[in-house]
Order: C-alpha cells, then sequence, then structure tokens
C-alpha cells in the first residue's frame, strides 16, 4: 500500500454504513460483564486453534508466503498466549484501585476500532484483535491488504458465524469487501480508533488519519554475538528464528554483528546449521534479484534459501536453510542492511563493544528503528549497556528474536501480534500491544481526608535547596 491515502476525500457511504452497523452491535455489549467479554475472548482463541491447520493452508495458498506449519504453530501458541494474559487483565469496571491516593480507575470500551491487516500474518491480525478488541468491548472492522483479502475475509466470516453462535451479534466484527487505499482511508477517518499492523505506508498513514492510532514501526531485527557467546547456540537460534514462517515475522534477525575474535569460528557454526556464505559475486547477483528499482522484489521474499538461489542464479546445497552475506556499511547504498522478509542475513565484524553498539544504531536508524535488538551474550555488563545504548524497545538476549519479541512461553513478554516501536519507530508506545489499548480509562479522585503538605526540605532536598548557582540572577 501506498503511503499517500486521501483524507480529504467526502466520507465513503459503504465505510459510513459500515461504522453505523457496527456501532449498533456495539452498544449491544458496552454493559457486558467481565466474565461475558473474557469468555468471548477465549471462545475466539479456542476456535483460532481448532481451524489453524485450514486457515494455513488457505493463507498459504493466497499469498505464497512463510510455510503451513509455522503458521499452524504461530496460531496455536499465540491464542493460548493472548489467553494466558487475558485471564488476569481487567477491562470491564474498576480495573485499578490506589487505597493511598484515593484513586479508581474504571475502564470503557473505545467504540469502534479500524484494524488494519498485513499480508504477512492476516489470520493471527484478524483473530488476535478480535480477542483483544471484544473483551474491551469493542466493534472491530477489518481493512484487509489486497494480496490477502481472502484470508482476511474468511477468518472474519467465520468469527462472525462464531459471535452469533454464542448470542452476540455478528456485526460486532466487520470486513471491508474490494479493499482499497480510498477505503482503507476512509475507515481510518471514521472510526474510534486504529490499530495499524503492517508495513510502514500503512503506519504512517494511520497517523496520519486524524483518528487516534497505534501502530507499528518496520521491523529490521539486529543481533550481535560478543566474544562470550554461546556460539553454537546462538548460531542455531537465528537459524530457528529463519525458518518460523521462512523470516515473514517482523522480529525476525534480519543483521548479525559479531565480535572478530570469534568471527570465523561463529560463522562455521552458523555453516553447521545449513547456512551458505555468499561470495561477492553471489552476493551481486542477490541483491539484483532481492530488489527491483530499490523495493523488495515479492516473488523471492518469504521464500526457501534454495528458491532464493535458484532465482538470483547460483548454487547452494540441497540442504540450505538460509543465507550469509557481509557487509560493512548501512544506508541506502547497502540495501542488505535493510529489511528483507527473507531467510537472509547479513553479517558484520566489530572489534570493541562500543563499536557494535553504533553499528546497531546505525543500522536501525537506516530501518527498524526502535523495533528489537538482541545479544548473546554471557557477559552482564555487556548486556545492561547494550540494553541501555541502543535505540530500542525490545532486547532479547541469548533467545530468537523471531519467538521471543512478541511474546512467548520461555519468557515474560506479553503476547500479541502488532509490536509499538516508540517515538524511534514513529510510534505513539514502545509496549507490545495488547488489551489494555484497546479501552479508554476513567479516573475517579476522591478528597484524601488527614492529607498534610510536605516541606520543602522534604520535597526538594538541602543540596539543592542550597545550591546558590539555581536562584543567582
Amino acid at each position: 500500500m501506498k503511503e499517500e491515502l486521501d483524507f480529504t476525500l467526502p466520507e465513503s457511504k459503504e465505510i459510513a454504513e459500515l461504522i453505523v452497523r457496527a456501532r449498533k452491535a456495539q452498544e449491544k455489549i458496552a454493559n457486558i460483564t467481565q466474565d461475558e467479554a473474557r469468555y468471548i475472548a477465549k471462545a475466539i482463541g479456542w476456535y483460532a486453534d481448532y481451524r489453524a491447520e485450514e486457515w494455513a493452508k488457505v493463507n498459504f495458498e493466497e499469498t505464497q508466503m512463510g510455510d503451513v506449519q509455522s503458521k499452524v504453530a504461530r496460531t496455536r501458541t499465540r491464542a493460548r498466549g493472548v489467553i494466558r494474559d487475558l485471564n488476569n487483565t481487567k477491562t470491564v469496571g474498576v480495573i485499578e484501585e490506589d487505597v493511598e491516593k484515593n484513586l479508581i480507575k474504571i475502564a470503557k470500551p473505545v467504540g469502534v476500532i479500524g484494524a488494519l491487516v498485513p499480508v504477512t500474518v492476516p489470520a493471527g491480525v484478524v483473530f488476535i484483535k478480535a480477542m483483544n478488541g471484544l473483551m474491551g468491548r469493542n466493534a472491530l472492522i477489518y481493512a484487509p491488504h489486497p494480496r490477502a483479502k481472502k484470508t482476511t475475509m474468511m477468518v472474519v466470516n467465520e468469527l462472525r458465524a462464531l459471535l452469533g453462535r454464542l448470542g452476540y451479534p455478528e456485526d460486532l466484527l466487520l470486513c471491508i469487501d474490494n479493499v482499497n487505499k480510498e477505503k482503507t482511508s476512509q475507515l481510518m477517518k471514521q472510526c474510534d480508533l486504529i490499530i495499524a499492523t503492517g508495513g510502514s505506508g500503512m503506519v504512517k498513514a494511520a497517523y496520519s488519519s486524524g483518528t487516534p492510532a497505534y501502530g507499528v514501526g518496520a521491523g529490521n531485527v539486529v543481533c550481535v554475538i560478543d566474544e562470550t557467546a554461546d556460539l553454537k547456540d546462538a548460531a542455531f537460534k537465528i537459524m530457528d528464528s529463519q525458518m518460523n514462517d521462512l523470516a515473514s515475522g517482523c522480529s525476525t534477525e534480519n543483521s548479525v554483528v559479531i565480535q572478530s575474535g570469534v568471527y570465523d569460528q561463529a560463522i562455521d557454526e552458523m555453516k553447521k546449521q545449513f547456512a551458505h556464505l555468499c561470495t561477492k559475486e553471489e552476493k551481486k547477483k542477490l541483491q539484483d534479484t532481492l530488489w527491483h528499482d530499490g523495493k523488495l522484489n515479492s516473488a523471492v521474499i518469504c521464500k526457501p534459501a534454495t528458491v532464493i538461489a535458484k532465482a538470483a542464479g547460483f548454487e547452494v546445497a540441497p540442504d540450505t536453510r538460509w543465507i550469509l552475506v557481509e557487509e560493512t556499511g548501512y544506508g541506502k547504498d547497502f540495501p542488505f542492511s535493510g529489511e528483507k522478509l527473507s531467510v537472509v542475513v547479513t553479517v558484520y565484524k566489530y572489534d570493541s563493544f562500543d563499536e557494535a553498539i553504533k553499528l546497531v544504531n546505525g543500522i536501525q536508524s537506516y530501518s527498524g528503528a526502535g523495533h528489537s535488538c538482541g545479544i548473546h551474550s554471557s557477559n552482564e555488563e555487556h548486556i545492561m549497556k547494550f540494553a541501555n545504548e541502543t535505540k530500542t524497545a525490545r532486547v532479547a538476549v541469548c533467545m530468537s528474536q523471531n519467538k521471543s519479541n512478541a511474546g512467548n512461553w520461555n519468557n515474560g513478554m506479553p503476547f500479541t501480534i502488532t509490536l509499538g516501536c516508540g517515538t524511534w519507530g514513529g510510534n505513539i508506545t514502545c509496549e507490545n500491544i495488547t488489551a489494555k489499548h484497546y479501552i479508554n480509562t476513567t479516573w475517579v479522585a476522591r478528597e484524601i481526608k488527614g492529607y498534610t503538605v510536605p516541606t520543602d526540605s522534604e520535597l526538594f532536598g538541602s543540596e539543592i535547596m542550597n545550591d546558590s548557582r539555581i536562584r543567582a540572577k
């Protein structure tokens, strides 16, 4: 989708009618209980598990991206993970109370949410946004990606039927038919909140719509391997990320920055994990194949390494799973430093750890700002220095990025399908987008009886109060 969406067009009758239908449906669940809202969310998650295989097959047939088994595993894991989090989440009535300050917080629905769906994970985005959105007693209208509209429409229609069987309005979930950029822009203009998952163009458009929006930034995960890392473990986990739906996820490692003293050994371990290291000639062929006119070639992204190599015109071993490309720079003159949506990993060499951090920040200033980065290390000082000095919302330590950033059983990150990238990535939040982002809150404040006003000394301290520079004329 192009970035230039026109929000000056007169309101679309088709979208306006969808908004009306959604509002009428939302009003019917505006006062359901927390238990009812959680039951709906659980029902969707359990149904998603039941339909995971069929959704994955249809998705693959439509987009020809990734692989079926990875899509099945993602759906089943996310369905369970989101419910794990929702079982401990309050989205109805009083959700928080501060006795000391005499404050309570009440959750209320947002209304109608415009849900933008990407080509990479359409089924997952539909059912997870439905779980979170209905947990907050909202209605949702989906805008499919043109290349994934069959999958998106199928999942939405199945969940509509599920709602009907449970006795709730089917119009709580709606989908734009015959989607185009004008209809999508109108949805973003007329809804109450946008949850945008997809490419940078879509997200920028969401923030330009005039409607409150949660968006994501571009993925381009960079991972550091220092001299204390378990190289065999790091190589396996990076390979494992690549194999998860053939790098279609935005959290997949795109570049690895390796300490020079262990560089050769690390490359050898990657080769043992079925990686092919490109020659200079192969790198040139690969670049010409992966990008056409500066844009990723949709014919080869999210495909097996052997398919990519064949398209590029060079041979790899039949068991090759991923491809390595050596690089030294970053920016538009070094396209391999950007997001590739393919099982192609760019490798860099560094000497000092400060150099590694500078390189990571430089790469992500070009592509993937704020999204995620990782480190394989057993040096706690390196880990915390990396976390403190990289401009990123997430740092995964000694884990597969693709299987950790959006939540997994082996870490405490909230399960989601939408990752905020903070102001670095042009987003309003650094958090994983979860049910708490799908509600409004009302603060109720009561007078604190017997309150006292602290003294200046208690508030500021003697060091500040006695510093003559502060109140000097």
